[in-house]
């Protein structure tokens, strides 16, 4: 039997607000069904870069919280440090983000913990059950150490996984800094001389002083590259590439195994919201034109099937006037491929499905 998908779209009207829609979906979807009794729940949640417009505002993690704790539960959202320059590389700043883009306890109700800790190194080593990339995923430990796990994402495009969702939220999102350097090792970027025009744009990016400037071109040092790809995408000339050209389907593979990881064993359920649909992760500070109009509110106790549910409704849509997508003028790709042709999102949903995480079909329940 295809797992149930629910969705429900973004109109109100006078008799009930976007919040008690968003309510009303999540225990359609049967939440109510897990035993939230005086268990910690990790609600695995992106909370923005700093200057990033796109991402889910704090009203809906407080729709999430109130339920959580109605039925008996102790909620709070995390997530964990990155890999790159911007404003949630360590616990500190990372909480002072969730905060200015409005993840206060006072506006979500719940606390905020940085799963990887201070620096990113409070990690636990988790078995991957049918892992062929990942043996052991090194997930952040506040994580771990809940009882249950509730992932809240924002549906989008990704510039290298083809799209950010369930899966991204929770494979990539929990890994600590040594799990995202393990995902994106694949991804080590290298540089055309003859296209490189030495703009510094790479090296301003990095965290980690990889790019530098020698005789007259840009070369990565792979000693300190962490593979992360930020680079692949500043640069004006498309000078820089992976080294390997199937870097884009390694990292869909280990984000799957990684998520398997997170969630293998212990109750889960799963929300995503389509809307602003930006190309870009919302790691980025900038998050343009969203690429298709919003779709609505999905939720579904199986991750890949909802993944895949908000994919094809992504795809469904109509393309966006002015948006990466429209300039692409790719018409003989789908909506999540065209900005980035080089990625391939199937392969998240594909090998999700193979390792046992999820299945790659579902029921559409519309409520």
């Amino acid at each position: 039997m295809a797992p149930k998908v629910y969705f429900t779209d973004f109109c109100t009207g006078t008799s009930e607000t976007l919040p008690q829609k968003l309510a009303r979906l999540i225990f359609a979807a049967g939440i109510d069904q897990i035993d939230f009794k005086d268990k910690f729940v990790a609600i695995k949640i992106h909370f923005g870069e700093l200057g990033n417009m796109a991402h889910l505002r704090s009203g809906y993690a407080r729709v999430l919280v109130d339920i959580i704790k109605d039925l008996g539960g102790k909620p709070f959202l995390t997530d964990c440090n990155t890999l790159y320059v911007g404003s949630r590389k360590n616990a500190l700043d990372h909480i002072e983000t969730a905060y200015l883009n409005g993840f206060t306890p006072y506006s979500t109700g719940a606390h905020v913990i940085i799963a990887d800790g201070l620096k990113g190194t409070d990690e636990v080593a988790v078995p991957v059950d049918g892992g062929q990339y990942v043996k052991e995923a090194l997930i952040g430990r506040a994580i771990m150490d809940a009882d249950i796990v509730i992932s809240l994402n924002h549906f989008k495009g990704h510039e290298e996984a083809g799209f950010g969702g369930a899966l991204k939220n929770l494979g990539m999102g929990s890994g600590s800094r040594a799990g995202k350097k393990d995902m994106h090792d694949a991804c080590r970027p290298v540089v055309d001389r003859d296209k490189c025009v030495a703009c510094g744009a790479c090296h301003n990016i990095c965290a980690h002083d990889a790019p530098n400037l020698v005789d007259g071109a840009m070369f990565v040092d792979w000693n300190k590259c962490y593979g992360c790809g930020r680079c692949l995408d500043v640069c004006p000339v498309k000078a820089i590439t992976a080294s390997n050209h199937d870097a884009a389907l390694y990292l869909n593979y280990k984000i799957a195994e990684y998520a398997k990881a997170v969630v293998d064993g212990r109750p889960n359920f799963h929300i995503s919201l389509v809307r602003d649909v930006s190309p870009y992760c919302d790691c980025h500070a900038e998050n343009d034109v969203p690429i298709v109009p919003d779709v609505g509110m999905f939720a579904s106790f199986d991750p890949v099937a909802l993944d895949l549910a908000c994919a094809e409704a992504v795809n469904a849509q109509t393309i966006m006037p002015g948006s990466k997508l429209d300039k692409a003028n790719r018409p003989d790709l789908d909506n999540l491929t065209g900005s980035f042709p080089h990625t391939s999102w199937r392969s998240q949903i594909s090998h999700a499905k193979k390792i046992g995480l999820g299945e790659d079909c579902y029921e559409l329940i519309t409520i």
